[in-house]
């Protein structure tokens, strides 16, 4: 009875689009911590990351993020598109990166790094 719905019987909607969301989510939450910090620690990082010169490094900071997300949404979506995934260990795994992404923009940890 793999793959049903427990109460009916019939089959169960995959849900590895959910699954996808949530994790890319988490990914690029992750992301955009780990490229502030990055931006703010290193010199060549700093110069790469500045698109629009009015607003420095952040421009390149949150576009990166933004692509690295939409990346990780593609690729999960299309390999879980029509699979049913394990939400509850997605969900974890996309929690725990978006504490450490929190953890990671405030000062005290951040500079700890």
């Amino acid at each position: 009875m793999r793959n049903h719905d427990v109460f009916s019987g019939t089959p169960a909607m995959p849900n590895g689009s959910g699954a996808a969301a949530i994790l890319a989510a988490g990914i690029g939450s992750f992301a955009l911590s780990v490229l502030a910090i990055a931006g703010d620690r290193s010199v060549l990082v700093k110069g790469i990351l500045v698109f629009y010169k009015p607003t420095g490094v952040l421009s390149g900071v949150c576009t990166t993020a933004i692509l690295i997300w939409l990346l990780a949404w593609g690729i999960l979506e299309g390999r879980w598109r029509k699979r049913t995934v394990a939400a509850g260990r997605v969900i974890a795994v996309a929690l725990a990166l978006l504490g450490l992404s929190l953890l990671l923009t405030f000062p005290p940890i951040a500079d700890l790094i």
